[in-house]
């Protein structure tokens, strides 16, 4: 029989990397997995099962417990210092994380690792410093990697969401390659169709119907209290709009936005009125025939992007979000609202993380 995969999953979040893998191959079998999010952390422990995660930093980590050996190590570093949104601070510390990830490849002696991140990466600081690691005389000397730009989209994920994927390698074993992709915009006689938005929200019930599990359940992990665990379905959630937002969205047709409230000034914010120029996507609907957008943590607030339903006077749900990601039934989230949010919109979707697993399968 062939042999298991042992893995390491650092800033696992709630595990939608290790999700990918899982639906690839029953060979690989997470040995250790860090998150610092107490909730995503929760979420993770929740679905995988106790004694997987450390719930903490993994400078701490590395210091303080035993890194197991490992044939795949897995994980995306924090991002936001060069994330395309916001002041794209470079010194931000959260980009010097990549130095822990590369410690854990020292100790851990994988075959192969996956850093998935940003698609800004590949233009910054941090990814030179990379490069010059595993150069001659780096500290990752042993190892080599190449990088792409992949869209989860060309993967079998209902939503566009484009990212750099690292495959490292050790340098004995060779480079194994990029999965190819599955799936097109303009499908033929090799690619299928692109997965669309009405392929997984087509027969979801356009009325949130799961409001009564809010606060009806509890768990406990690390001496706090949060809310969950709850299924993807179990978060089919409302929420309550001002009388303003309803007839705003009343308002937007079909794969509109908010320059369809033009004709309407008494519905215009005045940062609109006053900029008419910008993101189209604000306020707008998803496309039922199309992928969706990326899927962000904050996709509950149809002002930050194209995260209104197609078809209902709403912003997607969670439950719906977690489908648009990829996540399946069996898949648990705990925390807050906006702590589930952020595990959702931080997660790799399933798919993308599938098509990556089969590659490392194939070639373990």
């Amino acid at each position: 029989m062939p042999s298991e995969i042992r893995v390491v999953d650092l800033f696992a979040g709630a595990g939608g990397l290790t999700a990918g893998l899982h639906a690839a191959s029953d060979r690989f079998r997470v040995v250790a997995a860090v998150e610092w999010d107490l909730a995503a952390a929760a979420s993770y422990e929740a679905t995988y099962g106790k004694g997987l995660v450390y719930a903490g930093d993994i400078k701490t980590w590395l210091d303080q417990e035993q890194v197991p050996n490992a044939d795949v190590i897995i994980g995306g570093p924090p991002c936001q210092g060069f994330s395309s949104l916001g002041k794209q601070d470079v010194e931000d510390e959260r980009n010097s994380l990549w130095q822990e990830y590369a410690r854990t490849i020292r100790l851990a002696a994988p075959k192969f690792f996956v850093v998935e991140n940003v698609a800004e990466f590949k233009k910054s600081p941090q990814y030179v410093q990379f490069q010059a690691a595993t150069g001659r005389g780096g500290s990752l000397a042993d190892y080599d990697f190449r990088a792409e730009v992949l869209n989860a989209a060309d993967y079998g994920a209902p939503q566009s969401r484009k990212r750099t994927v690292i495959v490292g390698y050790r340098r004995d074993l060779g480079f194994p390659g990029f999965p190819a992709p599955t799936h097109a915009a303009k499908p033929n006689g090799e690619l299928s169709a692109h997965v669309t938005v009405w392929d997984v929200l087509g027969r979801v019930p356009g009325a949130p119907d799961r409001d009564s599990l809010l606060g009806s359940r509890l768990t406990e992990f690390r001496g706090k209290r949060f809310a969950g665990e709850f299924a993807a379905r179990d978060m089919h959630w409302s929420r309550n709009y001002t009388e303003l937002s309803r007839r705003r969205f009343a308002v937007i047709p079909a794969g509109g936005n908010r320059r369809d409230l033009e004709p309407y000034p008494d519905l215009m914010a005045p940062c609109w009125v006053k900029h008419k120029s910008g993101s189209g996507d604000v306020m707008g609907r998803l496309h039922w025939d199309r992928p969706s957008v990326t899927i962000r943590t904050e996709f509950f607030k149809p002002e930050k992007g194209r995260y209104l339903h197609p078809q209902e006077d709403r912003a997607i749900t969670h439950y719906e979000a977690a489908l648009l990601q990829g996540f399946g039934h069996d898949h648990r989230f705990v925390g807050s609202r906006t702590e589930i949010a952020r595990q959702i919109g931080n997660a790799v979707p399933i798919p993308l993380g599938a098509a990556i697993g089969q590659l490392l399968a194939d070639t373990i």
